[in-house]
């Protein structure tokens, strides 16, 4: 595996966990009763980015190491998959 495609597989699960990631408790504003005047009652009150850029960050290097291992050491012989064409 090239590095590029490398980092294009971590850049690509990184955004997809994100995506994941971020709904995990978030209390919005209508929740907490306190909704600020010209803002929605759906904004976080305290949106944390530091917790969840790092949790983002770890749940995609495993993943990221699962493809790896999955891609370089052919624990999966794809080959050998009856799918695609023959």
């Amino acid at each position: 595996m090239s590095i590029g495609l490398a980092v294009a597989i971590y850049f690509i699960v990184w955004w997809t966990v994100l995506f994941a990631v971020l709904p995990i408790g978030v209390r919005t504003q209508g929740e907490e009763g306190a909704v600020v005047p010209s803002t929605p009652a759906s904004a976080p009150v305290r949106p944390r980015f530091l917790l969840v850029i790092s949790l983002t960050t770890l749940i995609s290097a495993v993943v990221f190491a699962l493809i790896y291992a999955v891609l370089v050491w052919k624990i999966i012989d794809f080959d050998k998959l009856p799918i695609g064409p023959r």
